[in-house]
């Protein structure tokens, strides 16, 4: 029983039709929702979205990214008055090593002025290496016997140490005649900087060194460099034939591992090609590794990074290219291994 009734023209198939016009209209504002998200860089827009998580940081999932930002969160300055949260500065600094896009595009896509994104930038670059430093360490010599993969067992038992190799990044030309002749790889064939790397046999990263002029030779950045005062006597070093350092290597107690030579000799003998084929076998890992980390922050694939970027500014220790190559590298280790322990 009514104690009022309402009358209307419309059936019950209308009304039906109204409510599902009404749910269609509230299913499509949540899709503009999602998309809308998709274009934001807020926390909450990478929490529920793993594929974009990987995009555009390069890390494996959005937990990792939050211990990243819990790291550095106390130490990235923020106001009231600031255009972007803690968590989008970091991210607008993550993009950029990822992607390597512009500071103009970056200002572009978080709204703020070009010079906010560079003061940002700059300021970024600092917390992460200060922050994520510790995660480049070399392991003590029972953790590395004991998590050796099985190839490495099979070649050279539990004695490897470090897998070394260099790689050179392409940066602007520079104006002082003398830094071109430093910088200038015969190799690359282009004005440089190198890096020395060093890999433990699981497939992470142990060691990099800073950056030099792209002239110096392999030797040379390995022997000046401090990653040969870190091996212990028995260790065995693995690295390619640019790496004349047996002496340095052997001072240490240790032994290095290199591909047989042919010079000298028509050919190989069979003892010395199974000898390298099994040598190759285990230290392309180092180059996987390299390639991964190129991968994943293609700013390190710059075709001409900025000139800038090579010198020490006053009050800093480090030159922005060596904290750029730490950070990478760290971000790097908090990745799945792409080395196979069995």
């Amino acid at each position: 029983m009514k104690d009022a009734e309402c009358q209307t023209d419309l059936s019950m198939d209308d009304l039906d039709k109204m409510e599902d016009a009404m749910n269609q209209a509230s299913a499509e504002l949540s899709d503009l929702r999602i998309k809308a998200l998709d274009t934001q860089f807020t926390q909450e827009a990478f929490q529920n979205n793993q594929d974009k998580t990987k995009f555009y940081t390069g890390l494996p999932n959005f937990l990792v990214l939050m211990q990243v930002f819990q790291l550095c969160e106390p130490y990235i300055p923020c106001s009231p008055l600031s255009a972007l949260s803690t968590f989008e500065q970091l991210i607008l600094a993550l993009l950029r090593l990822r992607l390597n896009l512009s500071l103009q595009d970056l200002a572009f896509r978080f709204k703020v002025s070009c010079s906010t994104a560079s003061r940002i930038w700059h300021k970024l670059i600092c917390v992460l290496h200060e922050r994520l430093e510790f995660l480049i360490e070399w392991p003590e010599r029972e953790v590395l016997q004991a998590t050796m993969p099985m190839s490495f067992r099979q070649a050279f038992g539990c004695k490897v140490a470090v897998i070394v190799d260099c790689f050179e990044v392409f940066i602007e030309r520079p104006s002082n005649l003398l830094a071109r002749a430093q910088t200038w790889s015969s190799y690359k064939h282009h004005n440089t900087v190198k890096f020395l790397i060093g890999v433990a046999p699981q497939g992470y990263i142990t060691y990099i060194s800073h950056a030099w002029g792209g002239r110096v030779s392999d030797k040379h950045i390995t022997v000046e460099s401090s990653i040969l005062k870190n091996l212990l006597p028995g260790d065995i070093v693995l690295a390619d034939r640019g790496f004349n350092i047996g002496d340095s290597v052997g001072f240490y107690c240790a032994s290095l591992k290199m591909p047989a030579f042919t010079k000298g000799k028509s050919q190989l003998s069979a003892f010395e090609v199974e000898k390298t084929r099994t040598f190759a076998n285990v230290r392309i890992h180092v180059e996987r590794v390299i390639g991964l980390v190129r991968r994943k922050y293609q700013i390190l694939q710059s075709r001409a990074m900025p000139i800038e970027n090579m010198s020490v500014k006053r009050g800093d220790q480090l030159a922005l290219i060596d904290k750029i190559g730490v950070i990478c590298c760290a971000l790097t280790n908090l990745c799945d291994s792409v080395v196979p322990l069995e």
